[in-house]
């Protein structure tokens, strides 16, 4: 009876092979035909997106539905092909696209669990299903994927295939391929991955959303320590290695951080430049744009923004938490209603979003989104004290939603906020107008308006230069005396409204140089200038600074900036003093490239002293920046001298009731520029000025811009002289020895002092005196027109 059992049996399953092998061969008579072509794969096109780096290649924007990045089978590392196979598909260089062991295997493992725990895709299979079919679960696309693994086999080599599915499979994060996703968790290319960093990739295909290292980095370390034990296994490491590996720390990026350096306006910049001229194709085809930034300068251009706007909070006071929760006495409640509290909230800068658990004078403690809890203590808690102390209405309480932020080398965890004020920095090369660094405001994702070069705002003071060197091309010198006296102005003069004009300080000086003015800022000096030389006159004439003179209508207001600029309109001005008189485009696309390095587009910058137009006379140039050295050195920039240089020169700005603070200054080789303000013009606050404000960010940002950077300093240019003057009056001094050993002697405080002069100037029709401009104004203590050589 068995022996006929055995037979039955046996006849039983060879029947069931053979029709199962007809239906198979015929699914594959019926399926193979239609197949599709092979094409997607031998002329392989990925989706590649534009990328922006700076000019030391230093990656600041990806613009793109999916994070692409190609990299040839050649360059992969050895562990990072080892970890995908062991991961993946053991057999992967034996089989012909379908591994009939690995089936068996996944059918007997399924069969004792009692249910589909085990796949047996092979990577060749992953190909066809993600170049061809999609992920439905039905018999026919299975037997598709099959068939199409194996053509594929017959027409692609084994490297083609990996170097494929290296390429193209997702990893989650928006990440495709492997080179992708190294960068996105790693913040770095492949080839500088660790074995850990390999293994936790390689984890990631058979689930990415489930193995994803930023939102469940235990279950995806378990995952990548499965891969090592794989490779053990399959001896593409040794012990050491794998326990090496197993204990290495990984420091996985968070979501949003996917650029080497911060620069979101300017990549902003670039997209729209190059969406105008490529249209849609820029964010698939794997161009690759290359700015005047660098790396170094844009890190300092942030950080002196994130801390000058810091700064100024600390110095108006803590405005209170965010919102406020109610935090339930049950412990699985309460981490529920924190973590729905903070889910919306994004880091901004940075500055993380918290809630305090517990909150006394002495110390507040706050739980991050990760679950992390922070402890803020001592000095850091000094600008909240009133907040904490508060016994009724408004005050720091558990629950709060606040700001936590950590500072200093070693982190210490202060109480943060977001900030209400704006401020944005630009920095130029004026010799060629590459862009070097530029801040469009404090957080990007927060908001998008880029101040730099859409804020249209009033100068204030700092526009005053320009009125100068208008005035030095009418016949003045920095050694004409100009009455600092009070002044009323009529309706018509003002542009509307009578005006009566005052000093920041609200005193006045009598008679002082025009050198003298600038350096302290003297408002009421400015005006009569403006009075001397005609507002129309300097309308037309700071054309030559870039200026759009419907921006600036032609009242004395004018001389104390009221008209509207950008910052970036102002860097370039300030370019024609840095680099001797020559108006230089300010730029930031040096050059484009596609996706095989060819290039599509370069720039062509003006140049100082080459194809750019003069428009300014260098002896002006000089003179004007000589003043403004002044400025930093004795004036209302003195602080400059803290950064230890001689080669810098640059004016304050601050406007009426301190809407706007500027500070804009440069060296021969870099202008930069600094604003401060709301983005709804409202005061700043009675004790903010461009000296308060604006100025700490410049100094911020260029002393770390110009560390190591030898000092170079202005040669003074043909055509000026060098006289000896009486400080108080202007007039010449008589050249003797006594008087320079005095001088040498006392330095500013000496009676004596040497100015600078044209030494031929513009034609006496052109030169228009100041001591016209007010009947009230004595007559000049110096006794020469400024038409006229001292």
């Amino acid at each position: 009876m068995f022996s006929k059992w055995w037979h039955y049996a046996l006849a039983l399953i060879v029947s069931l092979g053979l029709v199962g092998t007809a239906l198979a061969g015929l699914a594959a008579a019926l399926i193979y035909p239609n197949l599709p072509p092979l094409e997607a794969l031998t002329d392989y096109k990925p989706k590649l997106p534009l990328r922006v780096y700076t000019a030391d290649g230093a990656l600041i924007g990806e613009f793109g539905e999916e994070r692409r990045a190609f990299i040839a089978i050649d360059k992969v590392p050895r562990y990072m092909k080892e970890a995908i196979i062991a991961a993946e598909d053991e057999r992967f260089y034996t089989h012909g696209g379908v591994d009939t062991l690995g089936i068996l295997r996944a059918a007997g493992s399924n069969l004792l669990s009692g249910g589909a725990k085990e796949g047996a895709s092979t990577i060749t299979m992953q190909v066809a299903r993600n170049f061809f079919l999609s992920n439905e679960k039905t018999l026919t696309r299975k037997l598709s994927e099959a068939m199409l693994a194996m053509k594929i086999e017959h027409n692609l080599s084994k490297d083609k295939i990996l170097e494929l599915y290296i390429n193209q499979i997702y990893l989650g994060q928006r990440a495709y391929g492997f080179e992708a996703a190294a960068r996105t968790y790693f913040g770095k290319p492949m080839q500088e991955l660790s074995l850990a960093e390999f293994a936790m990739l390689a984890g990631l295909p058979k689930a990415p959303s489930r193995y994803n290292p930023v939102v469940n980095f235990p279950r995806a370390k378990a995952r990548q320590e499965y891969v090592l034990g794989r490779m053990v296994k399959l001896k593409f490491i040794d012990q050491p290695t794998w326990q090496a590996a197993v204990k290495q720390k990984l420091v996985i990026r968070q979501a949003r951080q996917q650029t080497d350096v911060a620069a979101d306006y300017a990549a902003e910049m670039v997209r729209q430049t190059l969406f105008e001229k490529y249209g849609e194709s820029i964010y698939s085809s794997g161009y690759k744009a290359v700015t005047t930034l660098r790396r170094k300068q844009q890190a300092a251009a942030n950080l002196a923004v994130w801390q000058g706007v810091a700064d100024y909070d600390l110095r108006h006071g803590y405005r209170g938490p965010e919102k406020q929760i109610d935090l339930p006495a049950d412990k699985a409640q309460r981490e529920a209603a924190i973590a729905a509290a903070l889910e919306d909230l994004a880091p901004v800068s940075d500055m993380l979003p918290a809630v305090v658990l517990s909150a006394t004078p002495k110390l507040i403690r706050a739980q991050l989104q990760d679950g992390k809890v922070v402890d803020i203590s001592g000095n850091s808690l000094k600008w909240v004290e009133n907040w904490v102390a508060a016994k009724k209405g408004r005050q720091l309480a558990p629950g709060a939603v606040v700001r936590v932020q950590a500072t200093g080398s070693r982190p210490v965890w202060r109480l943060a906020q977001l900030p209400e004020v704006e401020a944005a920095l630009v920095a130029v090369n004026p010799n060629n107008g590459a862009i070097t660094a530029l801040v469009g405001g404090f957080d990007f994702n927060r908001n998008k308006f880029n101040r730099v070069t859409q804020a249209w705002r009033q100068p204030g003071s700092s526009f005053k230069p320009f009125i100068y060197s208008a005035a030095l091309d009418k016949g003045y010198t920095p050694a004409t005396i100009i009455d600092d006296a009070p002044l009323t102005l009529s309706a018509e003069e003002a542009g509307g409204t009578a005006w009566e004009p005052q000093n920041y300080d609200g005193t006045t000086s009598g008679p002082v140089r025009m050198r003298r003015a600038l350096t302290k800022s003297l408002n009421l000096v400015s005006v009569r200038i403006l009075q001397g030389i005609g507002p129309y006159y300097a309308r037309d004439y700071i054309r030559r600074f870039g200026f759009d003179p419907a921006r600036h209508p032609p009242y004395l207001t004018m001389a104390l900036g009221a008209g509207s600029v950008t910052p970036l309109q102002m860097a370039a001005a300030y370019g024609v003093f840095a680099n001797g008189g020559f108006s230089v485009k300010p730029y930031l696309i040096d050059k484009v490239y596609d996706k095989d390095g060819r290039l599509l587009m370069q720039a062509s910058p003006q140049t100082a002293r080459g194809n750019a137009p003069r428009v300014l006379d260098p002896r002006n140039a000089w003179l004007m920046t000589t003043m403004m050295q002044d400025v930093v050195r004795y004036g209302t920039a003195a602080r400059v001298g803290q950064l230890g240089r001689g080669d810098l020169a640059g004016k304050t700005g601050t406007t009426n009731d301190a809407r706007d603070t500027w500070f804009a200054g440069y060296n021969p080789d870099l202008v930069a520029i600094a604003w401060v303000g709301y983005d709804q013009p409202r005061s700043l606050g009675r004790s903010e000025t461009g000296a308060q404000s604006a100025l700490p960010i410049w100094m911020s940002f260029m002393g770390t811009a110009l560390r190591g950077v030898p000092q170079k300093g202005w040669a003074m240019p043909p055509g000026i002289i060098t006289v000896r003057i009486d400080r108080a009056t202007g007039a010449r001094m008589p050249e003797t020895v006594v008087d320079e050993l005095i001088g040498d002697l006392l330095g500013d405080d000496a009676p004596g002092m040497e100015e600078h002069f044209y030494q031929e100037f513009p034609p006496p029709e052109a030169a228009a005196p100041a001591w016209n401009a007010d009947p009230a104004t004595p007559a000049d203590p110096a006794s020469a027109t400024p038409g006229t050589p001292l």
